[in-house]
Parts: structure tokens; sequence; C-alpha cells
């Protein structure tokens, strides 16, 4: 015969469990559902960053227009560069998101699994292999790309910096410069191959063979067209095409 108080607290501590593993499975989809939101806007943002960056095949009166137009979009309703700082805001938020429920992921599937398998898995994509380093190679970048491009503005030659393309001419013209960016970049396409992938399948994009090779082309194609976007002004202007 089963003891009652035995039985009952075994209940309550089943139910416990129970309730406990239902609250880490919604923390953990929201954390996704975050980290996938964060991202989309990311994409979105470097998207709209590479055209504007690729006004510099037009010369320096096209893309120093380009660059005065974006401080002035919203007036008089907003002050100079008004929208800018609304959207530099929002970015911050993105970012800290992102990084915040990517690093919060991480230590719950360590802490879920702390013991590496005995027996190899399969191997994953490249892409999703070296994404968290690929992250964190963007964040030290991003942070030198603002030190150099927002602010304080550094130019590495000595040379002007209140000249939008005088500024991103002059850096690119000397190779360490390039090559940090290019490698960047390389990080970005990989980064973007797989958190396209990653993003739609945490929305539920997925649902058949047929969405999922379409969302797998889709980033390998947003990976190709925005890394190499970005990588193509640098590139001519190392090489004096553009000048």
């Amino acid at each position: 015969m089963t003891d009652g108080p035995q039985y009952c607290a075994l209940v309550a501590t089943n139910t416990l469990s129970a309730a406990q593993r239902t609250s880490k499975q919604g923390t953990t989809i929201f954390l996704k559902t975050l980290m996938a939101v964060s991202g989309v806007a990311f994409i979105g943002f470097v998207a709209a960053h590479m055209y504007g960056n690729l006004k510099l095949l037009s010369g320096q009166r096209s893309f120093n227009d380009y660059a005065e137009h974006l401080r002035t979009i919203g007036e008089p309703m907003l002050p100079y560069s008004g929208l800018l700082w609304i959207l530099r805001v929002g970015l911050i938020v993105a970012l800290v998101a992102h990084v915040a429920s990517a690093v919060a992921l991480t230590r719950r599937a360590r802490a879920a699994r702390p013991q590496k398998y005995a027996v190899k898995k399969s191997k994953s994509a490249v892409t999703s292999r070296t994404m968290r380093w690929g992250g964190l190679t963007l964040l030290l970048f991003l942070v030198f790309h603002l030190l150099q491009f927002t602010a304080p503005k550094i130019n590495v030659t000595g040379g002007e910096t209140n000249n939008p393309f005088a500024l991103v001419q002059e850096s690119f013209e000397v190779w360490w410069v390039t090559l940090i960016y290019l490698a960047a970049m390389v990080a970005l396409g990989m980064h973007l191959h797989h958190g396209v992938w990653s993003a739609v399948q945490t929305l539920g994009l997925t649902t058949s063979a047929g969405s999922r090779r379409v969302w797998k082309a889709a980033g390998a194609v947003t990976a190709v067209v925005i890394a190499g976007g970005f990588a193509l002004p640098p590139l001519l202007i190392l090489f004096d095409v553009i000048n």
C-alpha cells in the first residue's frame, strides 16, 4: 500500500520539476526569439549601410551628400542628426539584446551538457561552428569601426576627418586597415549565412523541405551580397580605382 505523505511529497516534487522544466523551456524560447528578432534588425541595418557605402563608387560629392542627408532627415521636426541618434540608440538596444541572449543561451547549453559527448557528433557547417567566435570578432571590429568613422573619427594617415569621403578613402589606402576590414567582412558573411537560417528557423518559417531549401539559399545570397558589397569599396580604393 502506498504511503500517503511520501506519495504526496513525490507528486509535489515531480510537479515542481515539471514546472521548472516548463519555465526553463519558456525562457529559452524567449531568448532564442529575442536573438532572432534583434538579428533581423541588424540584417536590415547592415544591408542599408552597405548600400550607403556603395555611394563611394559615385565619387566624393555623391558620398558626402549621402552622409549629410542622413543627418538632415526629419528636419525641422527632429534636430540635426536626430534620426541618426534614434537609430543608434535602437541599434545599441538590439546589440545588447542580441549579445545578452547569445551569452545566456550558451551558458544554458553548457549547463545542460557539462561533459562533451563520448562519441563525436556529425560535422556541422563551418558557419554554424564559428558563430560565437565570429560574433566576438564582429563585436571587436564594431568598436574599431565606430572609433574610426563615427567618434572620435580617427584618420590613421593623419589627414582630415571632417570630409567623410576623404576619411574613408585615406583610411583604406592603408593596407592593414583594409585587411582588418576584409577579415571582418569574412566573419560577417559567415555570421549572416548561418544567422539568417537560424533566425527563420526560430521564427517558425522552415516548416517544409522546400522552405528550408529556400531559406538556406537566402542565407547564402544575403551573406555574399552584403559582405561582398562592403568589401568592394575598400578593395577599389586600395588598388586606386576610386580616387
